[in-house]
């Protein structure tokens, strides 16, 4: 690997009985980027990091992570990774600062009491210190979760879909925190289904039901699919919403309240259901840059479950 990469892996395979949960994955992440991996639920994301962080063996592929071989060096991955999970995973029972304590002595580290006490300054948690775990509410848990990731200072931070389930305020406070570590130096690579993270990312690629579809810098994205949109607004967009899904050439409609954004992939055949619509005064027709909107509800709605069909 190269030393611009924090991640590069290469044919990451996964299989869980008869189903190919990951199948023939690639990835480079660079270092200090915040990296999308994006896709909907159920798609691999899960299973694909923990391949890249050593704590899943691939039945095929290769790879290195931070320099360390996905293969063979998975203890030195974990030493220098952090890993949020989807779900809150450290003792409820536990005070902030306990939990804390108890990281710190799973890493060996040195300092502890002090280690302990810069953190929960940085993250914001020091008047919660004393708090049992369990009785904070979702946001306070992630922080808590991230200050847990952060503590033994790692060169890549792995968030596997951390907003899940938090108020936006939280999800705002917590995307500050992880534009701070950025800028220091730290490459985040976080799974995500909110559009609204997606944009937060200097890279992204997107995965589902097991294959990478697309991936690169995240204001390529929509250019690299190919697609061109027109912005239609008017009094009843529900009225002409139907007739135009129905329009050779309109491969998406996306509805954002009283605003219909209508893309696809052939832009004359676009253009020319453009200009037959325009002759209804009661709608507005301009033209827009795709982004990565139309691009994330395309990418969603042309993806086949590879679990389709099971248990019937």
């Amino acid at each position: 690997m190269t030393e611009e990469f924090a991640i590069s892996v290469k044919g990451l395979t996964k299989v869980f009985g008869d189903r190919t949960v990951v199948d023939n994955f690639d990835m480079q992440v660079p270092k200090g980027a915040i990296y999308g991996f994006l896709g909907p639920n159920g798609s691999g994301k899960t299973t694909t990091i923990r391949m890249m962080c050593g704590l899943l063996t691939p039945d095929h592929g290769s790879g290195e992570c931070l320099g360390y071989d996905i293969l063979t060096e998975q203890s030195q991955i974990k030493e220098n990774v952090g890993y949020m999970t989807q779900k809150f995973s450290l003792y409820e029972d536990l005070t902030i600062r306990e939990n804390l304590d108890f990281i710190c002595r799973m890493y060996r580290m040195k300092g502890r009491r002090a280690r302990v006490k810069a953190t929960l300054a940085d993250l914001g948690l020091s008047d919660r210190a004393n708090q049992l775990a369990g009785t904070l509410s979702g946001g306070w848990k992630q922080r808590l979760a991230l200050a847990a990731c952060m503590i033994h200072d790692p060169a890549l931070l792995l968030l596997d879909e951390p907003t899940a389930g938090v108020d936006p305020k939280a999800r705002r406070d917590f995307w500050d925190e992880i534009r701070r570590l950025s800028a220091a130096g730290v490459t985040v690579l976080v799974s995500t289904h909110y559009m609204d993270e997606a944009v937060q990312c200097d890279f992204i690629a997107y995965i589902a039901y097991g294959k990478k579809l697309i991936a690169g810098p995240a204001r390529q994205i929509p250019e690299m699919i190919g697609l061109h949109t027109w912005r239609v607004t008017g009094p009843n967009v529900s009225e002409i919403e139907h007739l135009l899904r129905a329009e050779p050439g309109v491969e998406q409609v996306a509805r954002f309240g009283q605003i219909l954004h209508v893309s696809g992939t052939n832009k004359a055949k676009l253009d020319a259901v453009a200009a037959k619509f325009k002759s209804d005064k009661n709608y507005k027709w301009v033209r827009k840059e795709a982004e990565l909107e139309e691009a994330f509800i395309y990418l969603m709605a042309g993806a086949t479950d590879n679990f389709q069909g099971v248990g019937e």
